[in-house]
């Protein structure tokens, strides 16, 4: 068949991508030569008929509103170079495989081939050299290259098809130099002595020499990543210098003697001092809500959630993962792919994931680029790639991000740091654990199987060289979010996890590992292992880590139920394995067995490894504190480590889920950082305030003088947050990041893990928190750079969500208290002393005497102080001296308090807040709206929160409706149709919603797998929109928001002929209603339902929502006032009703011509507007999140049946987003279904 090509770009008006490219790599590189900068999607098509190609121009590969269309490159002039960018073949083109899945929906036929790739055309008198620079900037060779011009005569990719695993021939007699030689020439992560040990096992056991799947296989399971083998190196020999020091592990030794008594199994290790913590406290009786089974998915503990007043058995379940090494090469995949990991921990253990935190480490973003070290990307293109590629997977997934923090350090230079966790919770009921038995079998669920991620395990686990990264892009993966959602809807169904014995997902080592660590005894049948593309031999289908599986037992019988369900969710599933007795591995391919390995010999985890260690004095900083000066204020403000990231923070979905307590910026202006995350317990029904809270804490200047004294702190700050936010410290659980420089047999670096390890061991016993899982990733090292020795504590508690306190100043003249505790003279805190610390800061939360509290952290007071004024623009006057020490520098379990009005109390007063917004002290006075502007500025060059505000004065509409359309038809309880397409992540809120109102929501899964699953749908579909009297389009990311631009998977689906018929009938004949919110909104306005009323095709000038001005997603709250209440949706409304909504989108831009807006407006049309603090109509772009003209939030149909709009009214409820005042229930829901009755 005929490849079908077009181009298309945005207008002008529109191309805020280029804009924000060309400013990026002006800052970047410095080229003032540089001009203009376009950007041209190109997409190829093959597997259509012409029409139907010309039929998904203008819906799917373009909008007419936004962009324009060749058929053909534009001329270029003499001054402009044009060049194409195209992923590496085998990673996942998002883009490519939308438009595919849109066109199968807009046709109804089966999906063509679609290719995509980057036209880029520069304009500017630029040498060769300068050319070469952009070109260097633009493509990572990791995961793209430069794309050829030409047309193409077919897409389809003919490709060789193996037949067979080679055998390592000679393998068992091979001598030590040519085992050597094969470590190097075959890239493998295991060392010598391991492949002496698995010569002897093949030679003396097996008797035959291994396949190449076999040999990757081991030194994947044996890997670093996998199973941990420098934290179980036998550590032979410990020499401590300093005493204090030597006295911790003096007392590790005695615990160790009490715990393991007459047992000789238990050798000193880095993993038995990391866990031996929670093991002596559980046999003190100190853990016993903790969660324990055979399955080890995350760490789980049991809980009690009160739903609708009563009381319920829960399992909370939480997990801390690194993509260090994967975010480094490629920052944008190796981030989304370490969220994507860290939810299928907990989800794998059949809990709901409903809240995830960031912490990251990085150089210094501001740096030149000409700076940056030879082999490696620039910092700025890392830290901002992988905050894309984190929040990019979150958002589409439905994940609400708590907490955002990156750390900057000269060390991460080595190696980014990159930790996502995340937190999960389930019904204990929902939970089924049992040992397989066989004849079970193993169910894949999910994505398929590709090169991408092959030896990602293996290359994690490895340092670093100049030369090693020029060949690590196939260890990359590219994440597909939708796909990993419908896995998150399939495990909420207890009728599915009921059925499931086990369950593993897939991350490092593929099929080998997930599928390969469910029992003892496995046959796998590889051939049965669903592909990309032909072309895979049985060593990738083995080792790939293709992103998006789950790999599940379950009974024989229960195959066809099981299956079944996860084709409800539109989700792929096949039989890949049976259970057996025998305690082997078996692997088959092309009819031939290709591993058949013994479980005693894969559990060894190789040869044994033996080191000693060596653990220095500590030398300590300079103790003096300095001056205290205004000069101090703003060295300290603008810290980099100190300094605003909201740039970098809003990028995160923080309110997905309509869970979020705390966001992550409090008060009227949203400028106070939340110190740690809070959110509802995800019931499906009913109402709880039990609510989860994580803090994190660490610090990298003072692990780098100690990292004894850094694990101690990184623990007290992290415990220290949970309690500021209302948590206690003896309901804590901890979980651990380890992440430190290769050991290289050096006993002075195997020592800094060692002593962090000792810290985090003395802090675990003396506050009774037990770190009960873990992460560690011992790769921190590039050449002769090493990370800091970085510990990084998680701590999670529960609360009820009334005593869950933020960080913000709530009041003027509250007097502001500070509780610290004692250090003694080695630095360490005097942990009776914390405990008492911790104990009244409690007490005054519990008894409702704290307006806001402060963890004391990087900055000391003076940061805490500066930053609980910012959110409400609130000063503050010391009225007592506060040391230079307490003031600049971090005292780890210290507090700031502001009181409630008239409490007394015995603590140490240090000021009051006051309406000046200044700083004042006995001997200066401090502006903070210039500290707060330093604060702000530092990191704008790379994470920009500003823009240039349109020059014009948005019109302030107002249209009071007199009349209202009504039904002919009254009904009791209103059907209301949801339907979930890929992408889909806000039904769960919406149904919520309505079902509150008094509705009955029906959430339907549109199922597109194949042709007939299209046309079952759509008949469905059709069905169910007769059946009802209200459709609602929930938010999300409809296909990925691909391509390059929002709901054209809806549109697509909803263009139907039997569907648009359905709605019309809706509308037109049954008085029917609907409702788009965000996703669901850029649908109605790309069919034309709003403002037209009904579905039409769009012009080149057709109303439509577009990318923000800012160029990137933008989440947090904002005020918009109710312009006209002609809708039934805003009947209960009077215009000027001012309410505080939560918005996150990347495309909610309202654009529309002068004449359709007026013309919108004289007919009452124009539903809410965002305004200012005072109520305004505004294009601040800090209150009118996208620059939308005339700052337009939601528009209607003429008649108001149909709304659109971009805030998130579904996100309500008691205690939600609770440290941002303002109305927040429009009552949109209960209007809904007032209507009706």
């Amino acid at each position: 068949m005929s490849v079908y090509r077009i181009y298309v770009e945005k207008k002008p008006e529109f191309a805020v991508e280029a804009a924000s490219l060309i400013g990026g790599i002006k800052s970047a590189l410095g080229l003032e030569n540089l001009k203009s900068l376009r950007v041209i999607n190109r997409y190829d098509a093959e597997g259509l008929s012409i029409d139907d190609f010309k039929l998904a121009v203008p819906v799917v590969f373009s909008e007419p509103a936004v962009d324009v269309t060749y058929d053909h490159l534009p001329e270029l002039a003499s001054d402009e170079f044009v060049f194409a960018v195209e992923y590496l073949p085998g990673q996942f083109d998002q883009r490519a495989d939308s438009c595919s899945q849109c066109i199968s929906l807009l046709t109804g036929g089966k999906r063509p081939a679609v290719k995509s790739a980057r036209i880029y055309i520069v304009k500017g008198n630029l040498s060769e050299e300068e050319l070469a620079e952009i070109k260097g900037y633009m493509i990572n060779p990791i995961e793209s290259r430069e794309a050829t011009l030409e047309t193409f005569e077919t897409l389809d990719v003919k490709y060789d098809i193996p037949t067979e695993v080679e055998t390592v021939e000679g393998f068992i007699y091979s001598t030590d130099d040519e085992l050597k030689e094969m470590l190097g020439s075959m890239g493998l992560a295991m060392d010598f002595d391991d492949i002496k040990f698995c010569q002897a096992y093949f030679r003396d056991t097996e008797k035959r020499n291994p396949t190449i799947t076999e040999i990757r296989m081991i030194d994947t399971y044996w890997s670093d990543h996998c199973r941990h083998t420098t934290f179980s190196t036998i550590i032979d020999d410990v020499d401590i210098k300093a005493d204090y020091i030597a006295a911790t592990y003096a007392d590790y030794i005695k615990t160790r003697k009490n715990l393991y008594e007459g047992r000789t199994d238990k050798p000193i290790t880095l993993m038995d001092l990391a866990v031996i913590g929670a093991k002596t406290l559980k046999k003190q009786g100190l853990l016993n809500d903790l969660d324990e089974s055979e399955e080890i998915n995350a760490c789980s503990v049991k809980i009690k959630v009160d739903v609708d007043g009563v009381d319920e058995d829960w399992l909370l379940m939480f997990k801390n993962e690194t993509h260090n090494h994967p975010t480094e090469i490629e920052p944008f995949g190796g981030a989304a792919t370490c969220l994507g990991g860290a939810i299928r921990d907990p989800l794998s253990g059949r809990s709901y994931v409903y809240q995830a935190m960031r912490v990251t480490g990085a150089g210094n973003p501001l740096v030149p680029v000409e700076d940056t070290i030879t082999g490696k990307l620039p910092q700025r293109k890392i830290v901002v790639g992988a905050a894309n590629g984190y929040s990019s997977y979150g958002n589409q997934i439905g994940l609400a991000t708590g907490h955002v923090s990156e750390l900057y350090h000269p060390g991460y230079v080595a190696k980014r740091m990159e930790i996502g966790a995340v937190v999960g919770a389930a019904p204990a009921s929902n939970v089924r654990r049992e040992r397989p038995t066989a004849d079970d079998v193993v169910i894949l669920l999910g994505g398929k199987t590709g090169r991408d991620g092959c030896g990602g395990a293996t290359g994690s686990s490895k340092s670093h060289t100049l030369e090693s990264l020029t060949s690590c892009g196939a260890e990359v993966q590219k994440g597909n979010a939708p796909e990993e959602r419908k896995l998150q809807r399939l495990f909420r169904n207890p009728e599915v996890t009921r059925m499931i014995k086990r369950c593993n997902d897939f991350g490092a080592g593929g099929v080998s590992v997930a599928i390969g660590e469910l029992t003892d005894g496995l046959v796998i049948n590889l051939d049965a292992v669903p592909k990309k593309y032909d072309g895979l031999d049985g060593t990738e289908l083995a080792i790939s880590e293709s992103q998006e599986r789950m790999a599940v037992v379950i009974a024989k019988s229960d195959v066809e139920k099981f299956m079944a369900e996860a084709a409800k969710e539109n989700l792929e599933a096949t039989l890949v394995a049976r259970v057996t007795d025998e305690p082997r591995l078996k692997m088959n391919w092309n009819g031939v067995q290709i591993v058949d390995l013994s479980r005693e010999f894969l559990n060894s985890n190789g040869a044994e490894k033996h080191t000693t260690v060596s653990v220095d004095t500590p030398v300590m900083g300079n103790e003096d504190a300095g001056e205290d000066t205004p000069d101090r204020w703003e060295a300290m403000i603008s810290n980099l480590n100190i300094c605003s990231q909201k740039g970098l923070v809003e990028r995160f979905d923080s309110t997905i889920g309509a869970g979020t307590v705390l966001m992550p910026y409090g008060g009227k202006y949203q400028n106070t950082p939340t110190q740690a995350m809070a959110a509802k317990i995800p019931v499906l029904k009913g109402e709880t305030n039990t609510a989860s809270i994580m803090g994190w804490g660490f610090n990298p200047y003072l692990s780098s003088q100690s990292p004894y004294h850094g694990a101690i702190s990184a623990v007290v700050e992290s415990v220290a947050k949970v309690v500021a936010t209302g948590g206690t410290y003896e309901h804590c659980w901890l979980t651990f990041q380890e992440y430190f420089e290769r050991t290289q047999n050096n006993p002075t670096r195997w020592g800094k893990p060692f002593a962090a390890l000792l810290g985090a061991y003395k802090a675990q016993l003396e506050l009774s928190c037990g770190s009960i899982g873990g992460k560690d990733s011992m790769s921190g090292t590039f050449e002769e750079i090493d990370v800091p020795p970085t510990l990084v504590s998680f701590a999670v508690s529960t609360a009820k969500t009334n005593n869950i306190v933020s960080q913000e100043f709530k009041r003027i003249n509250s007097e502001v208290i500070y509780i610290k505790p004692e250090y003694d003279e080695n630095n360490v805190v005097n942990f009776e002393s914390l405990r008492n610390v911790f104990k009244r800061v409690e007490k005054l939360i519990a008894e409702g005497k704290v307006r806001s509290c402060w963890a004391v952290s990087f900055g000391g007071v003076s940061e805490a102080v500066a930053k609980m004024g910012f959110g409400n623009k609130i000063g503050f006057r010391f009225t007592s001296t506060v040391a230079p020490q307490d003031l600049f520098r971090p005292c780890y379990g210290g507090f700031v308090i502001e009181l409630a009005e008239g409490v007394e109390t015995d603590e140490k007063v240090i000021g009051i807040t006051t309406k000046e917004y200044t700083i004042a002290t006995d001997r200066y006075t401090i502006d903070m709206n210039k500290l707060e502007n330093l604060w702000a500025n530092k990191l704008e060059p790379v994470f920009p929160a500003k823009i240039e505000e349109p020059d014009y004065t948005p019109k302030t509409y107002s249209y009071k409706a007199e009349t209202r359309v009504a039904p002919a038809i009254k009904v009791s309880k209103p059907k209301v149709l949801i339907p979930v397409f890929p992408g889909t992540n806000c039904e769960y809120d919406t149904a919520r919603a309505f079902e509150k109102a008094g509705a009955e929501a029906d959430i339907f899964v549109v199922r597109n797998l194949n042709a007939q699953m299209i046309e079952d749908s759509v008949k469905e579909m059709e069905k169910k929109i007769n059946e009802s009297q209200i459709v609602m389009l929930p938010g999300g990311f409809s296909g990925g928001d691909e391509p390059d631009g929002s709901g054209k998977f809806i549109v697509s689906f909803l263009r139907n002929p039997r569907l648009t018929d359905a709605i019309h009938n809706l509308l037109k004949n049954r008085d029917g209603l609907m409702l788009g919110i965000c996703n669901g909104f850029q649908a109605l306005i790309k069919l034309g339902l709003v403002p037209y009323g009904e579905i039409v095709d769009m012009r080149d000038d057709s109303p439509t929502l577009t990318f923000n001005t800012i160029a990137r997603h933008q989440s947090k709250m904002v005020n918009t006032r109710i312009a006209s209440n002609k809708s039934p949706w805003l009947a209960s409304c009077e215009v000027d009703d001012v309410h505080t909504i939560a918005i996150s989108h990347g495309e909610g831009r309202f654009v529309a011509t002068a004449e359709e807006i007026a013309r919108l407006a004289e007919n009452g049309q124009i539903a809410t507007q965002y305004v200012d603090f005072k109520g305004n109509p505004t294009l601040d772009i800090q209150c009118n999140p996208n620059t939308s003209i005339d700052a337009i939030e939601g528009i209607t149909s003429p008649d108001g049946r149909v709304l659109g709009k971009m805030g998130h009214s579904e996100r309500i409820g008691n205690d939600i987003c609770k440290n941002v005042p303002g109305v927040k229930d429009q009552k949109i829901f209960e209007n809904g279904v007032k209507y009706f009755k």
